[in-house]
């Protein structure tokens, strides 16, 4: 990965206190997995922002690296990677995302 993907990369995750690389778009995830991760972090409430890797080769290529996780969608929460879709969903049904989320002080929107 490049330093300027490792940088682009990193400003995104410091841009947003949650922020969702993904498959498509909320609206139109491209695969079953961004699915699932929109649909939980919807259930919760919570203001997110994402990115479409499939718009971006380097970034697409450069979360895997970055995150030393190899699969997509990833999760971040204030700067901090949480995990891909299934780590995502078993926090839920523990109901450790959405003390994650408490703790690190991200409120579910009105």
């Amino acid at each position: 990965m490049t330093d300027e993907v490792q940088d682009r990369i990193q400003g995104l995750v410091d841009a947003s206190p949650v922020l969702l690389f993904m498959k498509g778009s909320p609206l139109f995830p491209q695969c079953g997995f961004s699915s699932r991760a929109i649909a939980i972090l919807n259930h919760l409430g919570v203001e997110f922002d994402s990115v479409d890797v499939l718009q971006d080769q380097g970034v697409r290529q450069g979360i895997k690296a970055f995150s030393d996780w190899p699969t997509i969608p990833q999760l971040y929460v204030k700067g901090e990677f949480v995990g891909g879709s299934d780590i995502m969903m078993e926090m839920y049904e523990s109901g450790e995302l959405a003390q994650l989320l408490a703790d690190k002080g991200v409120a579910a929107s009105a």
